[in-house]
């Protein structure tokens, strides 16, 4: 028994010495410094909520290189907006997480965690918006399940020769809807075929701007469209990352069918938009 308690321990010690091995061999000065709270950066002068590309305004001001068929999905859900509903936005009534790409507009904190064989991003949005980037060499799946957030491969790239790598270049695809890619409702199309190519790295004049360069390959477009999104660290050693849960934030929010109506503080539900029909009351049968 002792014999055996003795192997038992000396198995142990070796798996441990084996998984500190592996730590030490993780050389991060090699990386970028992603750490800390990344926060969104907004452009002044540039309101409402952010558009997909947060350099222009939000809406059709985004100009957007959609088809003629989507380019009517972006005013519809526009209009019905304006007349108070929630138009193509599906993370507000319907509590649908984002999704890629529109995630990495980062509506809420974001933080990066690098490793050798895989990065994390993770924003407490929604339904959480966390990914999973793969760097370990691996070719694409034939089949895997699609998500919201996609299947994303990325390799570490030194373009400076520096013996240091500067920046993550990264594909996502296999992604799921329905999807949206802002608050205004910019459309993807419904084939879910997008193909999301990213380059991230950080400013070289100004380690605490971290960039985001997104290119959507999307039949809802005419060409691919890319922009530039830009966070900011949150110079606090211990910042707050703030809890989003969706159901809780919009639960003021009810659907019924194809409907969005707006439960009152009296727990009666009221239009939120003009002229909006009431509920199906088919199946309910009321007293007489």
């Amino acid at each position: 028994m002792r014999y055996r308690r003795s192997t038992g321990a000396a198995t142990l010690a070796a798996a441990l010495l084996t998984t500190f091995a592996a730590a030490r061999a993780f050389d991060d000065t090699k990386y970028p410094d992603f750490s800390g709270q990344w926060i969104g950066a907004r452009v002044p002068g540039i309101g409402g909520q952010p558009g997909f590309d947060p350099l222009r305004p939000w809406g059709l001001g985004q100009q957007a290189p959609l088809t003629a068929e989507y380019q009517k999905v972006l005013e519809a859900s526009i209009l019905d907006q304006t007349n108070g509903g929630q138009g193509n936005w599906k993370t507000g009534a319907e509590c649908l997480p984002p999704g890629m790409p529109a995630m990495m507009t980062a509506f809420q904190a974001m933080e990066i965690v690098a490793l050798p064989e895989i990065t994390y991003v993770r924003i407490d949005h929604a339904q959480d918006s966390h990914r999973r980037i793969y760097t370990d060499g691996r070719d694409w799946p034939k089949e895997t399940a699609r998500t919201f957030m996609g299947y994303s491969i990325g390799r570490w790239i030194d373009e400076d020769h520096a013996g240091r790598f500067n920046a993550l270049e990264v594909e996502t695809r296999y992604l799921k809807g329905p999807r949206s890619l802002d608050p205004a409702g910019m459309p993807v199309h419904a084939d879910n075929q997008s193909i999301v190519r990213e380059r991230i790295y950080l400013d070289k004049a100004d380690a605490t701007l971290l960039h985001d360069d997104v290119t959507l390959i999307d039949h809802a477009f005419t060409r691919p469209w890319t922009v530039l999104k830009t966070y900011r660290r949150n110079p606090q050693t211990y910042p707050d990352w703030i809890e989003y849960p969706c159901a809780a934030g919009d639960q003021e929010l009810v659907k019924i069918g194809s409907e969005t109506y707006y439960r009152a503080g009296d727990g009666n539900l009221m239009p939120t938009r003009r002229d909006q029909p009431p509920p199906d009351l088919r199946n309910f049968k009321t007293g007489g």
